[in-house]
């Protein structure tokens, strides 16, 4: 089995390069290596791809369940095959740590498998009438196309759970991955759906500079429906430019988290810290599940902190390719900046009690102790190696804690009376909360999306089918019924 070769586009079933002059290099974070040369797309290749994807949508839309179904367990068995390249791209371009590459490549491949599903369970229905003679239809039909727009943090599960569910609907898709990550964002989706036997025109990917092509691609006519994963200021944006647009399109928005990990006095403390650790330095915390406060409260807080420090001064860090490392390299030199700039602001007035000096691009894990909840810090959403531990009062003060942020995407909470703990994940303003487990956690059969500033819509099982689909109401009135006269 050979290694995949790459271009820089891929529209209506061909590999080809940008048309734009403009270039970009893809760069490994870790070590600097050049990857791949990306000739980038242009205004026309944008366009292009859509109208490629509206014709290949229109036959698409009339095959049948199974003909649908089998184009995911096929990529499913591809994925299988090609895990062992597809972990490679993942630790090479995005400085994925194995442990978490490997992650990512098990959740696309178990997104592929719900995604063969989703065609027997696109269903209309049957309504109560009360007009006489009459009956009241819901069909539920393909949106039409799709446009993804994929970060560089999770690239090849954050455009995938978009485009599975998207084809499976009878939908077409065009992708703009992050320009810092073209080929686990979007290109090798499209060869592994390629191999599979996924028509020519149904999954497009264009790669360039936002600057260039970002508003066209959101804002062209045929699109119905933009799927985003990014920062909230990223967000807004396309929000008003979906607005604003000719033709209205709907969104679903994963935005920026602040994520609270909750201790409560009567906690499994070894289980708490292992799922802090775990939660926060997975991936440096280049998540936006990451767990970015722990608030404990004050009569533990002393004993976990201890427990919490032991265990993270043994977290490996360094080659994102070493099978223990859990800390990589920060993603690129924007990213490095900005954590160190973040932890210089933190050592000049918090009690650091976990640290040290970054080697090369990759920064060691740090913990900031006695921090209030509202310092600007333990407010900003850290998409780094870095974590802040709060004291709570008690539970009513570690509620308001953990609530008391404009984000609202993931959290836990740990007792081991699970009576308490369900009291107060449902007190939680988030969209996701887990009890004594840790803050990431994404699986393709459950809902998964934010609440406040941290996002609108939700991704997997029946709930990314409703986002994707349309409802169409159509009544039925057939001729009166004459009494039959004995």
């Amino acid at each position: 089995m050979s290694c995949y070769e790459f271009r820089s586009q891929f529209i209506d079933g061909h590999w080809k390069d940008g048309s734009d002059s403009q270039a970009s290099s893809d760069v490994d974070p870790f070590s600097g290596a050049l990857l791949f040369e990306v000739r980038c797309a242009s205004v026309e290749d944008v366009d292009a791809a859509y109208s490629a994807a509206a014709t290949a949508q229109r036959s698409w839309a009339a095959t049948s369940p199974a003909a649908r179904s089998i184009i995911f367990r096929r990529a499913a068995e591809i994925v299988e095959r090609r895990r062992t390249e597809i972990v490679d791209w993942l630790i090479r371009e995005s400085g994925s740590t194995r442990i978490k590459a490997e992650i990512e490549c098990r959740a696309v491949q178990e997104g592929m498998l719900e995604a063969a599903s989703i065609p027997y369970r696109t269903t209309g229905l049957i309504l109560p009438i009360d007009t006489p003679d009459t009956e009241s239809r819901v069909y539920r039909k393909p949106i039409g196309v799709v446009a993804v727009i994929s970060p560089w943090n999770f690239p090849l599960h954050l455009s995938h759970r978009t485009v599975g569910p998207a084809l499976a609907t009878g939908n077409a898709v065009v992708i703009k991955p992050a320009e810092e990550t073209p080929i686990t964002g979007g290109l090798l989706l499209a060869r592994l759906y390629e191999e599979a036997g996924l028509p020519a025109g149904l999954l497009n990917v264009v790669t360039g500079s936002s600057r260039t092509i970002g508003d066209a691609f959101c804002t062209h006519d045929i699109p119905r429906f933009i799927s985003f994963t990014g920062s909230t200021e990223v967000g807004r944006r396309i929000g008003r430019l979906a607005i604003e647009a000719r033709v209205i399109k709907r969104v679903a928005l994963e935005l920026g988290g602040n994520n609270p990990l909750v201790v409560l006095d009567d906690a499994d403390l070894d289980r708490a810290v292992e799922a802090a650790t775990l939660g926060r330095f997975l991936h440096q915390g280049q998540i936006c599940m990451s767990t970015n406060r722990v608030i404990v409260e004050a009569g533990i807080y002393d004993a976990f902190l201890a427990r919490l420090v032991s265990a993270v001064e043994q977290v490996q860090h360094g080659d994102p390719a070493s099978s223990g490392t859990l800390v990589g390299p920060a993603f690129n030199a924007k990213q490095f900046a900005q954590n160190m700039k973040h932890i210089e602001d933190a050592r000049s007035r918090l009690r650091q009690v976990v640290g040290g000096d970054p080697v090369g691009t990759v920064i060691p894990p740090h913990i900031f102790a006695d921090v209030e909840n509202a310092d600007p810090l333990a407010q900003t959403e850290m998409f780094g190696p870095i974590l802040f531990v709060i004291k709570a009062r008690d539970e009513d003060h570690a509620l308001e804690l953990a609530n008391a942020t404009e984000a609202g995407l993931s959290s836990a909470v740990f007792t081991q009376d699970e009576a308490r703990g369900l009291r107060f994940a449902l007190g939680i303003e988030a969209g996701m909360t887990h009890i004594n487990d840790m803050t990431v956690a994404d699986m393709p059969f459950n809902p998964f999306g934010g609440e406040k500033n941290s996002g609108m819509g939700r991704f997997g099982g029946d709930w990314i089918i409703e986002e994707l689909t349309t409802t169409h109401w159509v009544t039925v009135r057939r001729p009166a019924r004459v009494p039959v006269i004995s």
